[in-house]
């Protein structure tokens, strides 16, 4: 009798550590705007992304170093896609935790990930709280129009613990309206005028690709690789008209025939309706100045249909794991407070960036348009000195682009995003150029941001004043949303040049950029206190050097170029 006691003891103590939870990832407050309307209903139906840990994801980064780094022997020996998978896929001992853990659940997970490293699971908001130590509630926000269930708190358990890297959505909170527009990007319904000039420090600046091309030293020479697509993804309902984008290039790029167009690709049921009401200016920003200095380089335009923009950063990351000859460049005009997504969830974001770098893609991102303090900024933040930087920008795998404005010299906007991931590292690829910036930053300095973070952005571009054509009408729009398109479409021309001389494409550029600051004119005055808040609020100052304003500086093409093909 005391045997079997002593047994029947010792299972449930077994029974009990297996179940035990382990606190994952957890926020002490929601965001500004979200407000709870009590606890979600215990028996709605939720579905679960969870993210299975890669086999080798430090063995990948080591390959992305290796491979994007002059002077190595594999430099730009770009992976393929199963190449690319074996180092993604979760290993069989994390897919055999995963699928008893399901098993025991009564849960049917679906594979839905070219690498595998996604899987979904639905299940009652009960059962996702006892799970996962969760108390999901139900979250209102002013600008949206449906309510978000989420949970300030998620738990793994232990036998999950090191094999499951995301749960979500769960504690990420992003922000509705991530379009990196300045508040004052307006598009003004008027019949257009010739331009007075490029220098949009002036009142009658206006920039067009020929300012762009004239400035940077672009060519107008239409590219002739059809192998090299350029990919601009757009979020949010926002479509880019054909339409529109004829107009654009009757108007301000003749040269380029007016049947140029992009291939349309989706997400999560996106779509891309052609009324001239629901053109978009982002969308519209970003397809005419891809078009217009990516002289007739293969587009392609990315509609995801999701709600939340972090899961359209993964729809789109996963897409394109799965399509075996992908586009050279990507840009993404989007972004959020790095804070808002979470650790987990950024940290899985921004691996799946380093994946496409690998497979040779340039991933371009806008770097934001709050300057020091996140997206868009408000005058109730202008006195807060805890710097907000901005999520993907913030990414080390990608190539975050700032804002500048006039010439003669040019100057950092007072906009641009920039500063310092409080997640990741400073990456190798920058630490002298940090670390050189850091020493010019006053010892009594009144602003708090993270020393030995990533810094941002990587390199800049004209940002202010942009004309674009939007429901038939042209306007003037600006902020780090232009100044990607416009530095991914000088990539691709490049790209074009390298296939035509047999070449391998850039791919990862971080790198390949850092190691060349000849090929960037230097920016040294600017101040990004941000947009609505006056030029006396702390914020960084731009310095010689790598700053976190403007990044390197301004491409000079014909200088990129000659190191490309070198």
């Amino acid at each position: 009798m005391a045997l079997r006691s002593l047994l029947a003891l010792l299972s449930l103590v077994a029974a009990a550590s297996a179940g035990t939870l382990v606190l994952h990832e957890n926020r002490a407050a929601v965001p500004g705007g979200f407000v709870s309307q009590g606890p979600a209903t215990a028996s709605d139906i939720i579905s679960l992304r969870v993210a299975l840990a890669s086999n080798n994801v430090a063995g990948l980064e080591a390959k992305l170093t290796s491979l994007s780094t002059p002077g190595s022997s594999e430099f730009r020996q770009w992976l393929s896609m199963d190449e690319v998978k074996a180092f993604v896929a979760p290993s069989s001992e994390t897919i055999s935790a995963f699928n008893a853990f399901a098993s025991a659940n009564n849960l049917k997970p679906t594979v839905i990930s070219p690498n595998g490293d996604w899987v979904s699971i639905n299940l009652t908001v009960s059962q996702a709280n006892e799970l996962f130590g969760a108390q999901f509630e139900v979250f209102s926000h002013p600008d949206l129009t449906n309510t978000i269930t989420r949970t300030l708190s998620v738990s793994l358990p232990s036998e999950l613990v090191g094999h499951v890297d995301v749960v979500h959505p769960t504690t990420a909170f992003i922000q509705p309206n991530v379009r990196l527009l300045p508040a004052a990007s307006t598009i003004q319904v008027e019949k257009r005028a010739p331009a007075a000039s490029c220098n949009t420090t002036l009142p009658s600046g206006v920039i067009t690709p020929a300012c762009l091309q004239a400035l940077y030293g672009i060519p107008t020479t239409p590219a002739t690789q059809s192998t090299n697509a350029l990919l601009v993804t757009a979020y949010e309902d926002e479509f880019a008209e054909e339409a529109d984008l004829k107009e654009f290039l009757q108007l301000l790029r003749p040269d380029i025939p007016d049947t140029e167009t992009f291939t349309l690709l989706s997400t999560e049921g996106g779509t891309n309706p052609q009324n001239l009401d629901d053109a978009g200016t982002e969308a519209s920003l970003d397809i005419q100045y891809t078009a217009g200095i990516a002289t007739e380089v293969p587009l392609q335009f990315l509609s995801d249909g999701g709600e939340d923009f972090a899961t359209s950063l993964l729809d789109t990351t996963t897409f394109l794991d799965g399509v075996a000859s992908p586009p050279t460049v990507m840009t993404t005009s989007y972004g959020d407070s790095e804070a808002d997504f979470g650790l987990s969830m950024a940290t899985k974001v921004c691996n799946g960036y380093m994946a496409l770098g690998s497979r040779g893609i340039s991933v371009v991102f806008a770097s934001g348009d709050g300057g020091v303090r996140g997206n868009h900024d408000t005058t109730s933040v202008c006195k807060d000195n805890t710097f907000v930087p901005v999520f993907p920008a913030a990414c080390p795998y990608l190539t975050s682009v700032g804002s500048t404005q006039g010439f003669g010299p040019e100057v950092a906007v007072n906009f641009t995003g920039g500063g310092f991931s409080n997640f990741f590292p400073t990456p190798s690829y920058q630490t002298t150029q940090v670390a050189g910036f850091l020493e010019t930053v006053p010892t009594n300095f009144a602003g708090t941001f993270n020393k030995t973070g990533r810094g941002y952005p990587d390199v800049s571009v004209q940002g202010w004043n942009f004309e674009v054509v939007v429901a038939g009408e042209t306007g003037l729009v600006g902020g780090t949303s232009a100044s990607s398109p416009s530095f991914a479409g000088i990539i691709a021309l490049i790209n074009d040049q390298l296939i035509a001389a047999g070449k391998p494409v850039l791919g990862f550029l971080n790198p390949f950029l850092y190691a060349n600051p000849t090929a960037f004119t230097d920016i040294t005055i600017g101040h990004n206190s941000g947009f609505v808040c006056p030029a006396s609020s702390v914020a960084f100052d731009a310095a010689v050097g790598w700053d976190p304003l403007t990044g390197s500086g301004t491409p000079l093409f014909p200088e990129l170029l000659a190191a490309a093909l070198a």
